[in-house]
């Protein structure tokens, strides 16, 4: 099987049964492999090259979203064993959770236990069980940046944000686009 690439319209050409010939390579000329009585050419069209993202829109992590089965437990472990401050605890309906954040440096650890099994913490917990849920990045103009993530190809599960812990506005990208970590972008309440 060879693969021949066209720079600028990003094509590649696939063709069972043939490879490059030596010299002819350059050209893009194949010859058959083997004798083959059918030869099947499949054409795959990438998308058009994504915006490039310039300057700094993420300037910090904001939180670390842990999703729990009992948040009274988990405060346990993370308030109680390991030290870190409570700092807010909310009941979020939109999102289906009841939230908990707790001070760690600069940041936070957001505990979410899903308000029932049909939201989207309650299905995640259903499939993957506790842990990590998602990373939460902060920024000063989150429209600004939903656009700019927009036009540079990235899926967005939010297209517009919606209100977060504390008066957050929030939006989350999708896995597949971030490297299959569920990415939240954060523009805090002006007083937070």
């Amino acid at each position: 099987m060879s693969l021949t690439w066209r720079r600028w319209s990003r094509r590649c050409a696939i063709s069972a049964g043939v490879e490059r010939a030596g010299s002819a390579a350059a050209t893009g000329t194949c010859r058959p492999t083997q004798n083959l009585t059918t030869q099947v050419k499949l054409t795959i069209l990438t998308p058009a090259p994504r915006t490039r993202l310039r300057g700094r829109m993420l300037s910090l992590i904001d939180h670390v979203g842990v999703a729990v089965a009992d948040i009274d437990s988990a405060l346990a472990l993370y308030r109680d064993a390991l030290g870190m401050e409570l700092v807010h605890r909310e009941t979020v309906a939109e999102q289906g959770v009841d939230a908990a954040l707790l001070d760690v440096g600069d940041g936070h650890v957001e505990l979410l236990q899903p308000l029932g099994p049909e939201t989207a913490v309650g299905k995640f917990l259903a499939r993957r069980g506790p842990g990590l849920h998602h990373v939460a990045y902060r920024v000063a103009d989150i429209d600004a940046v939903l656009t700019a993530l927009a036009a540079a190809g990235l899926r967005l599960i939010d297209e517009s944000p919606r209100v977060g812990i504390r008066g957050s506005r929030v939006a989350f990208l999708h896995p597949a686009s971030t490297g299959g970590v569920l990415t939240e972008i954060v523009q805090p309440a002006e007083d937070h």
